[in-house]
């Protein structure tokens, strides 16, 4: 399951500068406006401590960690999309990710230049926002002008699917995001057709100075944004770009001795990872062996079925059972036949909806 997230925001708010940390690789993170042109796709490891205790279990040949891809979009402005600052090109690189990371400058800073020459994350959500917004409405009215005639007709799945985007309609006029919106399990495979982009879970980065880390709370620009966050339902989180790039060039051990100096138990990046897996509804479920100790990503309410075709169409298709125990009991029995022993290995069907943690070993007949 390939999992995306579009980094977005303003000029200059710190967006490739989190990139180089989140790949540790070394795209160009320039003081003036577009200096990200094309799309960088970087892949980083979710590093689960679950699968490093697993392998350390196993000695498998190899362990396989699940993976998140972050696209490092260029800077979008007012008038993006009309576009503005290339603004239709930066628009359409955000429709194909499954979430919105939308990094939000909290920091003063006299020698880094603000596109509009003040530091007000509010207004500057608030302009990402819109031309988010303006371009969802010129997709939805475009659409409404190719199937109008069509439902016009009795058809019932044009009608239906007017029905939706009038609703869609009248929220994007009102200045509101999809999300504002719910739907029922057909509608939204209507909406997911169309890649609106506020129909797209979104996470606040709120960017703040490497002293306030561990207090994110003193800074009035977090308190602010924290505020809008949550009264929009969305997630936050406070990052110090600069360290986060710091900690990309470090050991394990170094990161760790880092990371108590500074007071805090995670970096930013990890709890961004665990806010993205939340937002967007993931758990994670591991295969373990000799040969290879792996984490799976599933989406909560799949089926056992269902997370066997994450492996494999083969083995959703040819689905017997699946033998499960929870990662706990797996730490704590150390192997397959104390398990058994203590009847902590299960057999279930296909109505089983896995757990977060669960190790599956999937029977399949083709």
């Amino acid at each position: 399951m390939s999992l995306t997230a579009g980094i977005v925001g303003l000029p200059n708010v710190g967006k490739s500068t989190l990139f180089n940390a989140i790949t540790n690789s070394k795209v160009e993170a320039a003081n003036y406006p577009f200096a990200t042109i094309e799309p960088n796709v970087g892949v980083v490891e979710v590093k689960d401590e679950r699968l490093t205790n697993l392998s350390k279990l196993f000695a498998p040949e190899r362990t396989i960690y699940t993976t998140f891809e972050f696209t490092d979009i260029a800077g979008l402005v007012k008038g993006a999309s009309d576009g503005e600052g290339l603004g239709n090109k930066f628009l359409a690189n955000i429709r194909g990710v499954d979430a919105i990371c939308h990094v939000v400058r909290c920091f003063e800073d006299s020698d880094i230049t603000h596109v509009y020459n003040r530091i007000d994350p509010l207004d500057d959500v608030e302009i990402i926002n819109m031309e988010l917004i303006m371009a969802d409405l010129s997709t939805c009215e475009n659409r409404i002008g190719k199937i109008y005639k069509k439902a016009q007709t009795n058809d019932a799945e044009a009608k239906t699917e007017l029905n939706i985007l009038n609703k869609i309609l009248e929220t994007l006029k009102k200045g509101e995001m999809i999300t504002a919106l719910t739907f029922d399990k057909d509608e939204e495979q209507y909406v997911k057709g169309f890649q609106f982009l506020t129909a797209k879970p979104v996470i606040y980065i709120a960017n703040i100075k490497e002293e306030e880390i561990n207090d994110p709370l003193s800074n009035p620009h977090f308190v602010a944004l924290s505020n809008y966050a949550q009264a929009h339902n969305a997630e936050i989180v406070a990052i110090s770009a600069r360290i986060e790039e710091e900690l990309s060039d470090l050991s394990k051990e170094d990161k760790a001795a880092f990371l108590n100096d500074l007071g805090i138990a995670k970096s930013g990046l990890d709890e961004l990872i665990l806010k993205a897996y939340k937002t967007l509804g993931l758990k994670t479920f591991f295969t373990v062996g000799k040969d290879e100790c792996r984490g799976w990503t599933f989406k909560e309410g799949m089926t056992a079925p269902e997370c066997a075709g994450v492996i494999h169409t083969d083995f959703e298709k040819g689905f017997i059972r699946a033998e499960v125990c929870t990662y706990e009991d797996m730490m704590t029995y150390q192997s397959e036949v104390k398990l058994k022993e203590a009847g902590k290995l299960r057999l279930e069907g296909k109505d089983y909806l896995p757990s977060d943690g669960d190790i599956m070993h999937f029977r399949f007949h083709v």
